[in-house]
């Protein structure tokens, strides 16, 4: 966990996680009891089942294209899109390239 004094003033958040060949690497940059910060990189193929969470989440893409899908609707992401995936609804990820994107969990 990152504390005021560790963080830097700029991020450059393609520069701060590496893709892993077949596999999704994450870092978490913040947390907090209000929320967290968490890059992902997802090689191309890889992504994350359906589930739900208990607060809103939201997907900034860095780079890449991916595919979350929410209440059964598909969202096409690409380098510089946000998305707001809504408390309580079922969502997934699919990485159709190899992508990174942001994590914004706000509990508060």
């Amino acid at each position: 966990m990152n504390t005021d004094s560790d963080l830097s003033p700029v991020i450059r958040l393609a520069e701060s996680i590496e893709y892993q060949e077949g596999g999704v690497v994450s870092r978490e940059i913040i947390s907090r009891k209000t929320g967290t910060l968490t890059i992902f990189a997802f090689d191309r193929g890889q992504g994350l089942s359906e589930h739900t969470a208990p607060f809103d989440a939201t997907v900034l893409c860095v780079e890449g294209e991916l595919e979350i899908t929410i209440s059964g609707r598909p969202h096409r992401l690409t380098h510089g899109d946000l998305l707001i995936m809504p408390a309580n609804q079922p969502h997934s990820l699919h990485a159709l390239k190899p992508v990174k994107m942001l994590l914004i969990m706000i509990r508060a």
